[in-house]
């Protein structure tokens, strides 16, 4: 299959291979942000949270340059939170003011997947288009005295390109939206995780086991993973 030959198949689709790989493009270009990212998030999530762990009383100063080291991460803006409202409000009160900036972090995590799902619904109907267009150059020999069976049959072979094309894109999309969808759960739970270890070891209390809770956490975490 040559470049030739590619570029016949592009034409006898009125161009929609043109778009269909167009589509593709940027299904991967989505595909490796949102890998990088989510996996970078899950795998410095599992530290912090094992971290975290380790301590059985939290102050101010200590959220604090945990919220530094997280840098960019989501946990970042939840352990911040915590040390403005240190000392401030307890319990419910809390409680509730970490889960709203759970809420108003959580779109950052599935940003651009909206993508990939219009992406794995367009491309079959695009591919469909393209073959619907194809068939009429193949069958259009027909009208043309003297024509050739094999003309038409070679025809109907290269409009069913646009529809396998199609299929192959979503297909593609589907598997690496439904991955990550699942990262995000993931991610979510650790962050709800987290919000639990925050208000146990806020209290005033200390928290005995600490370490042991925190490895619980993971595996719950690694466990939600790989039934997804």
């Amino acid at each position: 299959m040559n470049t030739q030959y590619l570029i016949h198949l592009a034409n006898y689709s009125d161009g929609v291979l043109y778009l269909l790989a167009l589509l593709l493009l940027v299904a991967l270009a989505v595909m490796v942000d949102r890998f990088w990212y989510l996996r970078r998030t899950i795998l410095r999530g599992h530290v912090f949270v094992q971290e975290l762990g380790r301590h059985g009383r939290l102050d101010r100063a200590t959220l604090e340059s945990l919220a530094d080291r997280a840098g960019d991460l989501p946990e970042a803006a939840l352990l911040r939170s915590a040390a403005d409202h240190y000392g401030q409000v307890k319990d419910e009160a809390l409680a509730s003011r970490l889960e709203e900036r759970i809420l108003v972090t959580a779109p950052q995590l599935d940003r651009r997947l909206w993508v990939l799902d219009t992406i794995v619904t367009l491309a079959p109907l695009l591919g469909l288009f393209g073959t619907i267009l194809g068939m009429f150059h193949a069958f259009s020999v027909l009208a043309q005295p003297g024509h050739a069976p094999t003309a038409v049959t070679g025809g109907v072979a290269d409009a069913l390109v646009a529809t396998a094309s199609g299929l192959f894109i979503a297909m593609l999309g589907l598997v690496a939206f439904n991955a990550f969808n699942n990262q995000v759960r993931m991610i979510l739970l650790q962050l709800d995780s987290l919000k639990t270890m925050l208000l146990n070891r806020m209290d005033g209390h200390p928290m005995v086991g600490g370490e042991g809770s925190a490895q619980i956490v993971t595996a719950t975490v690694q466990a939600v993973g790989r039934a997804g």
